[in-house]
């Protein structure tokens, strides 16, 4: 069985069992979270997808991670002018416990 969740504006094909990089939820290691927004549902026989979709998927946080740091580079030719600025995204990495 899988499903495709909506998480921050991402969909994701998940499955029990499965460990997720997503982006940045709020909550701690350990805490369990809850996605409603189930767009597909795949029960082996049965595909339901849009309104018809009843399903929830559970996933517990298992932590923090940081992804490759982003270099944005500005410079304007014979200006004199250089702008670098970088970034590290932060993904939380959960664990799907149950889709029912």
């Amino acid at each position: 069985m899988f499903a495709i969740v909506k998480i921050a504006g991402q969909q994701f094909k998940v499955q029990q069992g499965q460990n997720l990089y997503v982006p940045h939820i709020e909550g701690k290691a350990g805490d369990t979270v809850e996605f409603s927004e189930v767009l597909l549902a795949d029960n082996g026989d049965a595909l339901t997808t849009g309104s018809d979709v009843k399903i929830k998927v559970k996933a517990e946080i298992v932590g923090e991670v940081k992804g490759d740091k982003v270099i944005a580079f500005k410079m304007k030719r014979r200006k004199g002018f250089r702008k670098k600025h970088g970034h590290r995204t932060v993904f939380t990495q959960i664990k799907v416990t149950d889709i029912a």
